[in-house]
């Protein structure tokens, strides 16, 4: 392992190898990433659903889903690896009269950011997911520049990438502490050796506040375990089949293997690194499932696990400069957006850390907004 580099990246997920990829690609000097596990992206990523949306309701957050977009379909050409983005899009069912203001208001935002979102009356929903009930449906909108992705294809063509550009990439190696000499990062100490290196990238995902507290520095990234359950194949499931959000129960489901991916934020997890199965869990997930798509009634459950989300208490990404100490810089708490934003997260943190100008405005997303006040609720969480 190197005892010296220009740049210590904490975290192997589908952030952490996008942030390496840029900086590569931007020649900044010696890069070297680190990740505790014996395999990259072994938890929040290796546990995501795939989904790919710009449908927000801050101008943020629909920006860096439009830039991560674009960069999603030229992967292959920038990284020399093919990766399936399949834009079936995303498909959104308003039922509730209070949500109808606000998902308006969201509309009309994307719209004017240059969106290609569209307005779906009752009957178009059929044509995008029949077998989806829609009699209570008041507001339907899809996007069709969305759709899915394999976290674990882009993953592995950002990892390939950057071992030939020189990326040193360290598996089971955890960082057991950081060094500080007048203000700023000066060693990553791990259990394999120490590394010399003014700038310290932390991209540790739900772990990111473990990572700061180390240097006495606040993250408030909270890890929240969110399940998923699979079906076996289903004849109604067609390969156009979109990402569909039932806004009102918060069930998400996409095609998966011939059969449906099904998943649900209970809001009454509290903060853990548990993910293990929860039973009541799977029930909420099945029982949303089958109330919005009844030809579920007779599937079988082909396979269920949980991951992790890395949530901040305002639903959008950290990304920028500590304040409290030189040399630190966090890209975490997407808030379950983490796959979907990496390449847009990648390029302006590599723009950011080589003094450029970012591609879009992130000022909202600053780590001193928290302690400002300034911070805005993005309210179109899944």
């Amino acid at each position: 392992m190197r005892q010296k580099a220009d740049a210590v990246i904490i975290g192997g997920g589908i952030v952490g190898v996008a942030v390496a990829f840029y900086l590569a690609k931007a020649r900044y000097g010696q890069i070297v990433l680190v990740d505790k596990e014996p395999f990259l992206g072994s938890w929040a990523t290796a546990k995501a659903a795939g989904g790919i949306r710009a449908q927000f309701s801050t101008r943020v957050n629909i920006e860096m889903s439009m830039l991560s977009e674009r960069l999603f379909t030229q992967f292959a050409s920038d990284t020399g690896s093919p990766a399936l983005f399949d834009q079936v899009g995303y498909l959104f069912l308003v039922t509730r009269e209070s949500d109808l203001p606000t998902f308006q208001k969201s509309y009309e935002l994307q719209r004017s950011l240059g969106l290609q979102v569209e307005k779906l009356s009752n009957d178009d929903i059929s044509r995008y997911a029949p077998h989806v009930r829609r009699d209570d449906v008041l507001m339907a909108t899809i996007c069709k520049d969305d759709g899915l992705g394999d976290p674990h294809e882009f993953l592995s063509g950002y990892d390939k990438a950057n071992r030939q550009m020189g990326v040193d990439v360290e598996l089971e190696t955890a960082v057991t502490g950081l060094s500080v000499a007048n203000g700023k990062i000066t060693t990553v100490h791990t259990n394999r050796g120490d590394i010399s290196t003014p700038l310290v990238i932390n991209c540790a995902g739900p772990f990111a506040s473990e990572i700061g507290k180390i240097v006495g520095a606040n993250v408030p990234v909270s890890p929240l375990k969110r399940q998923i359950v699979t079906t076996a194949p289903q004849d109604f499931v067609k390969p156009f089949f979109p990402m569909v959000v039932d806004v009102a129960s918060g069930l998400y489901c996409h095609k998966e293997s011939g059969g449906m991916l099904l998943g649900w934020a209970d809001k009454s997890v509290k903060p853990s690194y548990d993910v293990s199965i929860d039973p009541a869990y799977t029930d909420g997930i099945l029982e949303r499932a089958l109330d919005r798509i009844p030809a579920l009634a007779d599937a079988e459950i082909a396979s269920q696990w949980a991951g992790l989300y890395e949530t901040t208490p305002d639903h959008h990404a950290i990304i920028g400069w500590e304040p409290s100490v030189g040399g630190m810089f966090h890209v975490t708490g997407f808030s379950g957006h983490g796959f979907m934003h990496a390449p847009g997260a990648g390029l302006v943190t590599a723009e950011m850390i080589c003094s450029k100008t970012p591609t879009i405005d992130i000022s909202p997303l600053a780590p001193s907004r928290f302690a400002a006040g300034v911070s805005v609720e993005e309210i179109n969480v899944i």
